[in-house]
């Protein structure tokens, strides 16, 4: 995993998420941006949105 200054954390895929009210999310894609500032349309995934 990598950690952006200003955006996302980037992960190694495929991944598969549990997020905190028990989903499993799954991912095939080769590299995954994760959101840290919540500011997401599709949180957990990372939108772009903390560019604003």
């Amino acid at each position: 995993m990598t950690l952006t200054a200003d955006g996302p954390a980037l992960i190694e895929g495929p991944v598969e998420l549990v997020t905190a009210d028990g989903r499993t999310i799954r991912c095939d894609r080769f590299m995954v941006a994760l959101c840290l500032c919540r500011r997401s349309k599709n949180y957990p995934f990372c939108d772009t949105s903390h560019r604003k």
